[in-house]
C-alpha cells in the first residue's frame, strides 16, 4: 500500500513543477519541451500532365480506332495463356493512351486478356505495376464500363 502512494505522490509533485513556475512568473510564457520530431522522408512531387481544356470529354480523351478496339475485343485467348488472377480495376490515366492494364501481377510488359464478370474479353498490353490495378480510358470503353465503376476482372497471360 505503500509504493502506490509513494508513487502517486511523486507523480503529484513532479506535476506540479510546472504549476509552480507559472505562478512565480504569471507573464512568462510557457515553453515547450517536446523537441521536434525529424522528418523520416519526404514524398517527391508527382509528375502530372496537363489534358487539354476543362470539361474534355472522355471519348476526345481516347485516341485508339474503333478498329482497334474491335481487333482487341475480337482477339481470341492464345493456347499458352493461362490465369493470372483477379483484381479490381480502376481508371488509369488518361493520359496514357492504348490498350493496358497496369497490374502487381506482372513484372513486365506481355501481351495478355482481361475478361469482365460479365464475360466481355479484351486483349491488353499488361504493364508492370504495384498497388491496385489501373485499367486504361480506351480499355473502360471498349468494355463498356462506367468511368466510375470498380470492376472486378480475370487477368489472363503468358
Amino acid at each position: 500500500m505503500r509504493r502506490p502512494c509513494l508513487a502517486l505522490m511523486l507523480a503529484l509533485t513532479v506535476s506540479g513543477c510546472g504549476l509552480m513556475d507559472r505562478l512565480r512568473k504569471p507573464d512568462a510564457p510557457v515553453q515547450a519541451t517536446v523537441a521536434a520530431a525529424p522528418v523520416a522522408g519526404i514524398a517527391p512531387p508527382v509528375e502530372t500532365a496537363v489534358l487539354g481544356a476543362a470539361g474534355q470529354s472522355a471519348a476526345a480523351l481516347d485516341t485508339t480506332t474503333p478498329a482497334e478496339r474491335a481487333q482487341a475485343l475480337a482477339a481470341p485467348a492464345t493456347g499458352g495463356e493461362r490465369e493470372l488472377g483477379r483484381v479490381v480495376v480502376a481508371l488509369g490515366s488518361p493520359a496514357e493512351q492504348g490498350l493496358w492494364l497496369r497490374t502487381a501481377l506482372v513484372t513486365a510488359v506481355v501481351p495478355g486478356r482481361v475478361v469482365t464478370a460479365a464475360g466481355q474479353a479484351l486483349a491488353v498490353e499488361l504493364r508492370p505495376g504495384s498497388g491496385a490495378a489501373q485499367l486504361s480510358l480506351a480499355g473502360f470503353q471498349a468494355l463498356g464500363l462506367g468511368l466510375t465503376e470498380l470492376p472486378e476482372v480475370t487477368v489472363f497471360g503468358p
